[in-house]
Protein backbone atom coordinates (compact mmCIF):
# COMPACT_ATOMS: atom_id res chain seq x y z
CA UNK A 1 0.00 0.00 0.00
CA UNK A 2 1.48 3.17 -1.21
CA UNK A 3 2.18 5.95 1.81
CA UNK A 4 0.05 8.77 1.46
CA UNK A 5 1.99 12.31 2.29
CA UNK A 6 -0.22 14.57 4.56
CA UNK A 7 -0.09 18.28 3.13
CA UNK A 8 2.83 20.33 5.32
CA UNK A 9 4.68 23.63 5.00
CA UNK A 10 7.60 22.29 7.19
CA UNK A 11 11.02 22.26 5.05
CA UNK A 12 11.16 18.39 6.43
CA UNK A 13 7.92 16.72 5.55
CA UNK A 14 7.50 19.02 2.30
CA UNK A 15 10.84 17.51 1.04
CA UNK A 16 10.50 13.73 2.03
CA UNK A 17 7.73 11.57 2.42
CA UNK A 18 8.81 9.90 5.40
CA UNK A 19 10.98 11.45 8.29
CA UNK A 20 12.35 8.74 11.33
CA UNK A 21 13.86 9.98 14.11
CA UNK A 22 15.91 6.98 15.91
CA UNK A 23 15.47 7.22 19.81
CA UNK A 24 16.58 4.85 22.22
CA UNK A 25 13.37 5.05 24.60
CA UNK A 26 15.09 5.99 27.86
CA UNK A 27 17.18 9.05 26.97
CA UNK A 28 13.90 11.11 27.47
CA UNK A 29 16.40 14.14 27.45
CA UNK A 30 17.22 13.56 23.58
CA UNK A 31 13.94 12.82 22.77
CA UNK A 32 13.31 16.36 24.23
CA UNK A 33 16.50 17.48 22.06
CA UNK A 34 14.97 16.76 19.34
CA UNK A 35 11.36 17.71 19.45
CA UNK A 36 12.58 21.39 20.46
CA UNK A 37 14.73 21.20 17.34
CA UNK A 38 12.07 20.18 14.90
CA UNK A 39 9.60 22.64 16.30
CA UNK A 40 12.06 25.33 15.59
CA UNK A 41 11.83 24.10 11.77
CA UNK A 42 8.03 24.46 12.09
CA UNK A 43 7.68 20.77 11.92
CA UNK A 44 5.53 18.70 14.21
CA UNK A 45 6.32 15.05 15.16
CA UNK A 46 3.08 13.94 14.10
CA UNK A 47 3.49 10.43 14.61
CA UNK A 48 2.93 9.54 10.51
CA UNK A 49 5.00 11.47 8.21
CA UNK A 50 7.40 12.42 11.10
CA UNK A 51 7.66 10.07 13.46
CA UNK A 52 9.63 8.65 16.44
CA UNK A 53 11.59 5.04 15.43
CA UNK A 54 12.29 3.00 18.56
CA UNK A 55 16.06 2.46 18.52
CA UNK A 56 17.29 -1.45 19.06
CA UNK A 57 19.49 -1.72 22.47
CA UNK A 58 20.53 -5.75 21.61
CA UNK A 59 22.12 -7.81 24.61
CA UNK A 60 25.73 -8.48 22.90
CA UNK A 61 27.99 -6.80 20.23
CA UNK A 62 27.33 -9.57 17.87
CA UNK A 63 30.60 -9.46 15.83
CA UNK A 64 29.75 -5.32 15.65
CA UNK A 65 32.82 -3.22 17.67
CA UNK A 66 30.07 -2.86 20.68
CA UNK A 67 26.50 -2.99 21.34
CA UNK A 68 26.04 0.35 21.08
CA UNK A 69 27.12 -0.09 17.18
CA UNK A 70 25.02 -3.11 16.45
CA UNK A 71 21.89 -1.34 18.30
CA UNK A 72 22.62 1.74 15.77
CA UNK A 73 22.99 -0.96 12.80
CA UNK A 74 19.99 -2.58 13.44
CA UNK A 75 18.17 0.89 14.30
CA UNK A 76 18.85 2.75 10.73
CA UNK A 77 18.32 -0.88 8.92
CA UNK A 78 14.89 -1.30 11.09
CA UNK A 79 13.74 2.51 9.93
CA UNK A 80 14.59 1.29 6.00
CA UNK A 81 12.84 -1.30 6.39
CA UNK A 82 9.76 0.12 7.62
CA UNK A 83 9.97 2.66 3.94
CA UNK A 84 10.20 -0.21 2.30
CA UNK A 85 7.29 -1.87 3.42
CA UNK A 86 5.34 1.50 3.29
CA UNK A 87 6.28 2.58 -0.37
CA UNK A 88 7.92 5.67 0.51
CA UNK A 89 9.67 7.51 -2.08
CA UNK A 90 12.11 9.37 -0.10
CA UNK A 91 13.16 8.74 3.81
CA UNK A 92 14.82 11.20 6.18
CA UNK A 93 16.38 9.62 9.05
CA UNK A 94 17.30 11.72 11.82
CA UNK A 95 19.22 10.65 15.01
CA UNK A 96 18.25 12.22 17.95
CA UNK A 97 21.56 14.02 18.62
CA UNK A 98 20.95 15.80 16.11
CA UNK A 99 20.97 19.59 16.44
CA UNK A 100 20.52 22.72 13.97
CA UNK A 101 22.19 26.00 14.97
CA UNK A 102 20.68 29.26 13.71
CA UNK A 103 23.05 29.31 10.54
CA UNK A 104 22.22 25.75 9.81
CA UNK A 105 18.20 27.14 10.12
CA UNK A 106 19.01 29.55 7.59
CA UNK A 107 20.60 27.90 5.74
CA UNK A 108 18.56 24.23 5.63
CA UNK A 109 15.18 25.25 3.33
CA UNK A 110 17.95 26.88 0.58
CA UNK A 111 19.36 23.69 0.32
CA UNK A 112 16.00 21.62 0.85
CA UNK A 113 14.70 23.60 -2.34
CA UNK A 114 17.83 23.09 -4.46
CA UNK A 115 17.80 19.29 -3.06
CA UNK A 116 13.83 19.16 -4.58
CA UNK A 117 15.07 20.57 -7.91
CA UNK A 118 17.77 17.74 -8.78
CA UNK A 119 17.93 13.79 -9.16
CA UNK A 120 19.04 12.23 -6.21
CA UNK A 121 19.06 9.08 -4.09
CA UNK A 122 21.54 9.41 -1.01
CA UNK A 123 21.86 12.82 0.66
CA UNK A 124 24.01 13.60 3.48
CA UNK A 125 22.74 16.60 5.36
CA UNK A 126 25.19 16.86 8.30
CA UNK A 127 28.61 15.55 7.08
CA UNK A 128 31.11 18.04 6.60
CA UNK A 129 31.97 17.41 2.79
CA UNK A 130 35.55 19.64 2.23
CA UNK A 131 34.20 21.41 -1.39
CA UNK A 132 33.43 24.87 -2.17
CA UNK A 133 29.96 24.09 -4.53
CA UNK A 134 27.16 25.77 -2.92
CA UNK A 135 24.07 24.23 -1.65
CA UNK A 136 25.01 21.15 -2.82
CA UNK A 137 28.05 18.87 -3.68
CA UNK A 138 28.46 15.89 -5.97
CA UNK A 139 29.50 13.07 -3.68
CA UNK A 140 31.91 10.35 -5.27
CA UNK A 141 31.15 6.81 -5.01
CA UNK A 142 34.36 5.79 -3.62
CA UNK A 143 34.55 8.87 -1.41
CA UNK A 144 33.59 8.14 2.47
CA UNK A 145 31.35 10.35 4.50
CA UNK A 146 31.38 9.41 8.15
CA UNK A 147 28.40 10.42 10.16
CA UNK A 148 24.89 9.91 9.74
CA UNK A 149 22.63 12.45 11.64
CA UNK A 150 20.93 13.47 8.98
CA UNK A 151 20.93 11.38 6.46
CA UNK A 152 18.44 10.58 3.64
CA UNK A 153 17.69 7.97 0.49
CA UNK A 154 15.15 7.65 -2.47
CA UNK A 155 13.33 4.56 -3.22
CA UNK A 156 15.66 3.72 -5.63
CA UNK A 157 18.47 3.48 -3.00
CA UNK A 158 16.06 2.21 -0.18
CA UNK A 159 15.34 -1.07 -2.27
CA UNK A 160 19.18 -1.70 -3.06
CA UNK A 161 20.07 -0.78 0.32
CA UNK A 162 17.82 -2.96 2.80
CA UNK A 163 19.11 -6.26 1.30
CA UNK A 164 22.89 -4.79 1.11
CA UNK A 165 22.09 -3.91 5.07
CA UNK A 166 20.85 -6.89 5.85
CA UNK A 167 23.87 -9.29 4.04
CA UNK A 168 25.73 -7.44 6.09
CA UNK A 169 24.65 -9.01 9.54
CA UNK A 170 25.16 -12.61 7.58
CA UNK A 171 29.26 -12.08 7.45
CA UNK A 172 31.79 -12.43 9.86
CA UNK A 173 33.63 -9.25 11.24
CA UNK A 174 36.21 -7.87 8.77
CA UNK A 175 34.35 -9.87 5.62
CA UNK A 176 36.05 -8.63 2.67
CA UNK A 177 32.42 -8.35 1.55
CA UNK A 178 31.70 -6.22 4.21
CA UNK A 179 31.07 -7.40 7.80
CA UNK A 180 29.61 -5.74 10.53
CA UNK A 181 30.66 -2.34 10.97
CA UNK A 182 29.68 1.12 11.98
CA UNK A 183 26.59 1.89 10.19
CA UNK A 184 27.55 5.54 8.27
CA UNK A 185 30.82 3.26 7.40
CA UNK A 186 27.99 0.72 5.86
CA UNK A 187 26.55 3.46 4.03
CA UNK A 188 29.97 4.58 1.72
CA UNK A 189 30.58 0.82 1.29
CA UNK A 190 27.24 0.96 -0.39
CA UNK A 191 27.77 3.58 -1.90
CA UNK A 192 30.87 2.36 -3.29
CA UNK A 193 29.22 -0.75 -4.40
CA UNK A 194 26.06 1.24 -6.05
CA UNK A 195 27.93 3.46 -8.40
CA UNK A 196 25.07 3.98 -10.64
CA UNK A 197 23.35 5.55 -7.41
CA UNK A 198 23.40 9.81 -7.05
CA UNK A 199 24.99 11.07 -3.73
CA UNK A 200 24.23 14.78 -2.76
CA UNK A 201 25.76 16.78 0.46
CA UNK A 202 24.60 19.89 1.96
CA UNK A 203 27.24 22.20 1.22
CA UNK A 204 27.86 23.86 4.08
CA UNK A 205 25.92 20.86 6.43
CA UNK A 206 22.41 22.46 7.81
CA UNK A 207 23.13 19.84 11.08
CA UNK A 208 25.06 18.73 13.76
CA UNK A 209 25.33 16.65 16.92
CA UNK A 210 24.19 17.59 20.04
CA UNK A 211 26.86 17.36 22.84
CA UNK A 212 25.80 14.15 24.66
CA UNK A 213 26.49 10.81 26.58
CA UNK A 214 27.22 8.45 24.08
CA UNK A 215 25.06 5.49 23.51
CA UNK A 216 27.45 3.62 21.04
CA UNK A 217 31.41 3.77 22.29
CA UNK A 218 32.37 2.93 25.09
CA UNK A 219 31.72 5.78 28.37
CA UNK A 220 34.43 7.60 29.17
CA UNK A 221 35.16 8.22 33.01
CA UNK A 222 33.51 11.21 33.55
CA UNK A 223 30.29 9.56 32.66
CA UNK A 224 30.22 6.69 34.40
CA UNK A 225 31.73 8.60 37.51
CA UNK A 226 28.36 9.69 39.46
CA UNK A 227 29.45 12.44 41.44
CA UNK A 228 30.89 14.18 38.08
CA UNK A 229 27.66 13.61 36.20
CA UNK A 230 25.63 16.47 36.97
CA UNK A 231 28.65 18.58 35.78
CA UNK A 232 29.08 17.29 32.84
CA UNK A 233 25.79 17.69 32.07
CA UNK A 234 26.09 21.35 32.52
CA UNK A 235 28.89 21.49 30.80
CA UNK A 236 27.79 19.72 27.62
CA UNK A 237 24.50 22.07 28.03
CA UNK A 238 26.31 25.22 27.77
CA UNK A 239 28.36 23.75 25.15
CA UNK A 240 25.20 23.09 22.71
CA UNK A 241 23.78 26.53 23.40
CA UNK A 242 26.97 28.45 22.32
CA UNK A 243 27.42 26.05 19.41
CA UNK A 244 23.69 26.39 18.08
CA UNK A 245 22.95 30.17 18.71
CA UNK A 246 26.14 30.30 15.92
Amino acid sequence: MAWAQPRSIDPLSSTFDMVRIINLPHRSDRRKGAIATLRNLGAEIDGRTIAFHDATRPDSPGGFPTIGTRGCFLSHLGALQAAKRAGVKSLLILEDDVAISRSEMAQLPVTLAALAREPWDVFYGGSPATRNASPLSVVAPDEELLLAHFIAFSQRAIDALVPYLEAILTREPGSPEGGPMHVDGAYSWFRAARPDLRALAATPHIAHQQSSRTDIHALGASDTTTVLQPFLQVARTIKNAIRNRN
